[in-house]
Formats: structure tokens, C-alpha cells, sequence
């Protein structure tokens, strides 16, 4: 028994110190952003600053820009959610339950687009997009992502899950297969839809390469795209840099905070066949 909590104890303190050891850029970029620029790449390095200031998040409100493309990267992050789970939920359910000619075929082809990285269709992406005329537009950020094979194939395994019966017996009552779709297996995707959704979220969050490509109009400028414009080719604000970035961080560790419940229920039926 002694043996079995001096090993949970050494346990323990060794996940306390992980801990910290990953929580160490986010303190110091934290503590960064109250810095004199000076100080934030001070050589010997100085973890606390000698004076406290609030000059570069001042900076910030009275600019207007940062907080705009706050918003704005939040409304695109948010709609993205809420269409991207629609779409690639209801190609998981037809994947999952339904058959029709091709079905093997078309399923290979969507799990062969998983392995393709995204920077490798990037200037074709932009291609099709300019000559459809969606530069510099709310839909260039939206669009192109929605429908992903990674988010189809997550959706579809834990479906393959749901119990027949259940599907049998909402057809036996009257319902089709759209109803069979709305009213039993969207409520029973709670814990894969949080999954699916956070990952959405934290991917428009952070965008950078795409926006940059595809938006010039500064009204609409991702979160990433404004704090990339505080670093020069000489001189770089980097106290702006950690003020920015710790404001931009704050949505995505409260999103992983009210949510982390459903996180970790979705990490295990990860592995559902």
C-alpha cells in the first residue's frame, strides 16, 4: 500500500512538472505583453519585467484594427463551425447507412484526399477562387474549408457505431431518412461534433497563408494576418507581438476549457471501428 502512493505521489509530481514545463511559453508571452520592448528579448533573460506596463495592449484598443479582426476571424470561425459540421455530418450519414452505385469508389476517393496536404493544392485552391470572383470576400474564408476528409471519415466511424435498431425502428414509424438523420443521429453526435467543431475552430482561428493569399481588404483581416503586420524586415514590436497574442490565445483556451469534458469523451470513441 505505502509502495502504491509514494508511485502515485512520484506520479503526480511528474505530470505537476509537465505541466508547468508546457504552460511556460504561455506564462512568459503572458508576461511579455506588460513588458518595457526592451525587456521582451533582453539579453540575460528576464522572466518578470522591471516595471509592469500596459502600453502595447493600450496600443491596441486605440488602433481598433486588432479587435476588429478579432471579430471578424471570430464570425468566420463560428459560421464555419455550424456549416461545416452540417456538411460533413450528413456526408458521414450517407456514407454510413446508405448504399448506392459507386459507394466503394467514392469512398476511396474521399479517403485519398486525406492524405493529400493542404500547402499542395494552395496555389490551385487560389486559382479557382479568383476566377470565381471570391477574393476579398467573407466566402473565400469560409468556403474552401467546409467540407474535409479527416471530419467526414471522424463523423462516419463513430455513426457505423449507432445501433440499427434504432435506425429500423424511426423508418418503421414513418420517419425518412432525413428525419432518421435529424432526429436520432445528430442528437446521439454530441462528443464527435465537439471534436470535429474545436479542431474547425482552432484551423479558421489560426489561419494565416490563406487569408494572406486571398485578402488584401484590411476590414476583413484575420487575427494572424494583424499580428503578423506588428513584425518588420528591420524592427519588430515584439511587446505588441505578446499582447496580441496572448488576447488572440484567450477564445481558444476557453474553448478547450468548457468543452473538455466532451474533448476527452471524443478522444476515446476515436477508436470506434
Amino acid at each position: 500500500m505505502r509502495k502504491f502512493k509514494i508511485k502515485k505521489v512520484i506520479l503526480n509530481l511528474f505530470g505537476i512538472a509537465v505541466g508547468l514545463i508546457s504552460l511556460f511559453p504561455l506564462l512568459w508571452m503572458a508576461i511579455s505583453g506588460v513588458k518595457p520592448e526592451k525587456e521582451v528579448l533582453a539579453v540575460p533573460f528576464r522572466f518578470f519585467p522591471t516595471k509592469f506596463v500596459t502600453d502595447n495592449y493600450l496600443k491596441l484598443i486605440q488602433e481598433g484594427m486588432f479587435f476588429r479582426s478579432i471579430a471578424v476571424t471570430f464570425f468566420v470561425a463560428f459560421v464555419s463551425v455550424m456549416l461545416s459540421l452540417l456538411i460533413n455530418s450528413m456526408s458521414a450519414y450517407v456514407f454510413a447507412r446508405l448504399e448506392f452505385p459507386f459507394k466503394k469508389y467514392l469512398w476511396a476517393y474521399e479517403i485519398v484526399t486525406m492524405f493529400i496536404p493542404n500547402i499542395a493544392i494552395l496555389i490551385t485552391s487560389f486559382v479557382v477562387v479568383a476566377k470565381l470572383g471570391m477574393l476579398d470576400s467573407l466566402s473565400v474564408l469560409i468556403v474552401p474549408g467546409l467540407a474535409t476528409g479527416y471530419n467526414i471519415f471522424f463523423i462516419r466511424q463513430f455513426y457505423l457505431n449507432i445501433p440499427s435498431s434504432i435506425e429500423e425502428a424511426a423508418l418503421i414509424d414513418g420517419a425518412n431518412r432525413f428525419q432518421t438523420y435529424v432526429h436520432i443521429f445528430l442528437p446521439l453526435s454530441k462528443s464527435p461534433f465537439v471534436i470535429v467543431g474545436v479542431s474547425t475552430f482552432l484551423g479558421y482561428w489560426n489561419s494565416y497563408i490563406w487569408p494572406a493569399m486571398t485578402i488584401s481588404n484590411q476590414k476583413l483581416f484575420q487575427v494572424m494576418q494583424v499580428i503578423a503586420l506588428f513584425k518588420g524586415t528591420y524592427a519588430s514590436q515584439w511587446g505588441r507581438i505578446m499582447a496580441a497574442s496572448t488576447l488572440a490565445a484567450i477564445p481558444t483556451i476557453l474553448l478547450f476549457l468548457v468543452f473538455q469534458k466532451h474533448i476527452l469523451q471524443g478522444i476515446k470513441i476515436s477508436g470506434i471501428k
